[in-house]
């Protein structure tokens, strides 16, 4: 993980030295911060969502454009993605001698990650001070963190529990999304959208039942 981190942060310092000499208006590299709500939820292989969840994700944003409309956009943040599930005897918490029959466990996921994306930007001509633009790539997750809330006939037995070590350490989803940059200064805009992240990697240890979770982001960013 730290070698990861290391290798990014070493991106960003040397998009930042070609910068200095960036095509204009283009900027061939653009850093950003970013701060806004997620609405996740979690999908089990044998059971079902249980509703959608609020999350937060915050962080740092960077554009390297290699055209004027098009652009390589990355960043580093760190992102909640909550989720309820109802799944039948999951283990570890089903009790054979309390429920010797088949029975419905609620469970709601609380993880944590380090998100590093890997996505296209398209963008339009300007249209007075707005840029619309779409985007679509890979997103790669890495937990740093994990609790469960596990309740069963209306009963909680689990409240808040830690349970990073049933939780894999990578996730991979697919980013769709799309929104508007609007200009405030020469080299300074907002950015605003609409993101889709769509897991696709089991996020769960256990070998014996397969979860995936995902989440739709409300964008609000600033790049300088």
């Amino acid at each position: 993980m730290k070698k990861i981190l290391t290798a990014f942060l070493l991106l960003f310092v040397t998009g930042a030295a070609f910068a200095q000499n960036g095509p204009e208006p283009y900027y061939g590299f653009r850093l950003g911060l970013a701060a806004y709500p997620t609405i996740g939820w979690a999908k089990p292989e044998t059971g079902k969502s249980n509703g959608v969840n609020l999350g937060f994700s915050y962080g740092l944003l960077a554009d390297f454009n290699f055209a004027e409309n098009y652009s390589f956009s990355t960043g580093l943040t760190i992102t909640s993605i909550n989720g309820k599930t109802t799944e039948i005897n999951p283990s570890p918490y089903y009790d054979p001698i309390a429920h010797p029959n088949p029975t419905a466990y609620d469970l709601k996921y609380m993880l944590q990650y380090v998100e590093i994306p890997l996505t296209l930007k398209l963008k339009t001509e300007k249209i007075g001070l707005v840029r619309w633009y779409g985007q679509f790539g890979l997103s790669n997750d890495f937990n740093i963190g994990a609790k469960q809330n596990v309740s069963v006939d209306g009963r909680t037995i689990v409240d808040g529990e830690h349970i990073k070590k049933d939780i894999n350490f990578y996730r991979a989803g697919l980013i769709i999304g799309g929104g508007l940059e609007y200009d405030v200064a020469r080299s300074t805009s907002v950015t605003t959208g609409l993101t889709y992240n769509n897991g696709f990697t089991d996020i769960s240890d256990d070998k014996s039942r397969s979860v995936k979770n995902h989440f739709v982001s409300i964008n609000f960013g600033v790049f300088f």
